[in-house]
């Protein structure tokens, strides 16, 4: 990820939350398979365990996961431990990279850069996001028969069913909110059938690397053009990205006034 100075965020507390607000991420590993693609990736939700907000820290977090055993991406990574005779709980000899899109993004046109374009006509197209991107390596829970892959699964499925019920559906049970979907609710049998046809990822956060792209390289007054082109859309999406438009711009006005 290229983190030009001007966008990239230096917080790690601030990747953690970007992270836990847009649990979906892309995990992508490069595996030698004679079967399946060298480089695959696959979308899948994960569960964010703290370890350090320093970024100096070695190990700054984990992030958990599962797959199903039948994507062409589990396939190739339980092919690479079976071969290199590893235990049932093994790590990766490759790196692995997962990265999350925050919710809001969206194209910039030139015609919102109401001083620079009228002035001089040098502009182009851009488009607005926020992403965090990690490195690590990840621990694989294969072997559907291991008490560890077992307890590991356990902990996974239920944590990530807890997390998008409370967090995103807001079934938390309080306020006349209704109570959340629990694993409990479904049948141990089938719990344990669908244990047994998924891997579970446990990936150590050794790098992470993030930015908010809004604007911020633009002057003042192309930054309050894109914000007013935002507001006349008038979308959720929109509006959003005015907000964060304004809200970025002021950190890089409080940042410059500082020095």
């Amino acid at each position: 990820m290229y983190l030009r100075a001007i966008h990239a965020e230096t917080s790690t507390k601030a990747l953690f939350e970007l992270i836990q607000n847009n649990p979906l991420g892309v995990i992508t590993t490069a595996i030698p398979s004679s079967a399946h693609h060298f480089i695959q990736s696959s979308h899948i939700p994960w569960v964010l365990d703290v370890i350090s907000e320093d970024p100096d820290a070695p190990v700054k977090g984990v992030l958990r996961g599962h797959m199903a055993k039948q994507n062409p991406q589990a396939k190739a990574i339980i092919e690479s431990l079976n071969t290199a005779g590893l235990p049932s709980a093994s790590s990766l000899q490759q790196e692995v990279q997962i990265l999350f899109t925050g919710q809001y993004h969206h194209y910039i046109t030139p015609k919102f850069y109401t001083e620079t374009k009228p002035d001089t006509g040098k502009v182009v197209p851009t488009w607005n996001y926020s992403a965090v991107q990690v490195h690590g390596k990840a621990k694989i829970y294969h072997d559907g028969a291991s008490p560890e892959t077992s307890e590991y699964l356990s902990k996974q499925i239920h944590d990530l069913s807890q997390l998008c019920e409370t967090s995103i559906m807001g079934y938390t049970g309080q306020n006349g909110a209704k109570d959340s979907w629990k694993v409990s609710d479904a049948p141990d049998r089938y719990i344990e059938i669908m244990k047994k046809n998924i891997i579970g990822i446990e990936v150590t956060i050794e790098d992470i690397g993030g930015k908010y792209k809004m604007s911020q390289e633009s002057s003042k007054g192309d930054r309050e053009g894109v914000i007013r082109g935002f507001e006349s859309i008038d979308s959720d999406v929109a509006l959003n990205m005015a907000a964060l438009v304004l809200e970025r711009g002021k950190i890089k006005d409080a940042a410059k006034a500082s020095r």
